[in-house]
């Protein structure tokens, strides 16, 4: 049997067994990482350029459109790679690189959404008390301790996961690394610590979701006793697109996370880690950008900028 010392590679689900389908899953993935740089970069830009949008929100906005780019980064560009070159193939090490960083960027995504819901509970629901408690050296410390928590978060994951003798191949049934498909070539009886881990993850995962829910209710407790309509307008323009991605980010990962093993398959694996894999980071300056006003304009000045001079 095959353990983790005798495997120097691991063979990648194939998207397609014709030539003409390889392509065009090459074109799709393609299409939507450009999609995703053009939109996250024009976030970037938008703030870093425009000294209106150097408050927390905005600040906060700019960690998690940087987030968005490193993780579609991590699994696309291979994918994109093997659909051209009709190739499966990923380096031990490789494999093992795109998981620490796939799940340290998805972590620290979640903490920094954490991190904006009390920046919006603080806003409106304290607002005479916004300067001081989000004042420029708090907001880097929130955003360094979400960065710092997915390193460690990913550290734990992927130190787990690759310590585990594997005894059953070296097919990974997905387009790029994923730890609960490495987890099936693990022999049976030695999986229990990455369990312990995972439901360490869920619980830590439980709290940030309880803490987000506990803002939003006293938001919305808040802006419903806001006498002018408004006010209630803005304050839900700027909250809004937040739970929006949060939704988004919710839905697919726990979807992901809890589907029944009755409808597993890998094309239904592969649809599912595609949702929470490359989705969000493709519509989430879409979704931010729909309602915000302020960041619309902004960057309607930024591309007519571009495109004339």
């Amino acid at each position: 049997m095959p353990n983790r010392s005798s495997i120097t590679e691991f063979l990648l689900l194939a998207l397609a067994d014709t030539r003409d389908l390889q392509l065009l899953h090459f074109a799709l993935f393609l299409g939507i990482y450009l999609a995703a740089l053009l939109g996250n970069g024009l976030i970037l830009s938008a703030v870093a350029c425009h000294h209106r949008l150097h408050t927390p929100m905005y600040f906060f906005l700019l960690n998690l459109a940087l987030l968005d780019v490193g993780s579609i980064s991590t699994t696309l560009p291979k994918a994109m790679a093997n659909a051209l070159w009709d190739t499966r193939a990923i380096s031990y090490r490789g494999c093992a690189a795109q998981v620490f960083l796939f799940v340290f960027l998805i972590a620290s995504d979640f903490y920094v959404l954490t991190v904006m819901a009390y920046d919006r509970y603080v806003a409106i629901c304290k607002p005479l008390h916004y300067g001081s408690l989000l004042g420029s050296r708090a907001c880097a410390q929130m955003a360094a301790a979400a960065w710092g928590s997915g390193f460690l978060y990913s550290i734990l994951h992927t130190a787990n996961t690759f310590s585990l003798p594997l005894c059953h191949g070296n097919a990974v049934d997905q387009f790029f690394c994923e730890i609960p498909q490495i987890l099936k070539l693990s022999c049976s009886d030695t999986y229990l610590r990455e369990v312990g881990a995972l439901v360490f993850s869920f619980s830590l995962a439980f709290g940030c979701f309880v803490f987000i829910v506990f803002s939003y209710v006293q938001i919305f407790r808040t802006v419903l006793r806001i006498p002018s309509e408004q006010g209630w307008h803005k304050a839900f323009s700027t909250c809004l697109p937040h739970l929006v991605v949060v939704s988004l980010f919710l839905s697919t990962v726990m979807f992901a996370s809890l589907k029944p093993p009755s409808i597993s398959s890998p094309s239904v694996d592969l649809v599912v880690s595609f949702q929470y894999s490359v989705l969000p980071p493709a519509v989430n300056p879409l979704i931010y950008s729909l309602r915000n006003q302020e960041l619309k304009a902004t960057l309607k000045k930024l591309i007519l900028v571009v495109i004339f001079t």
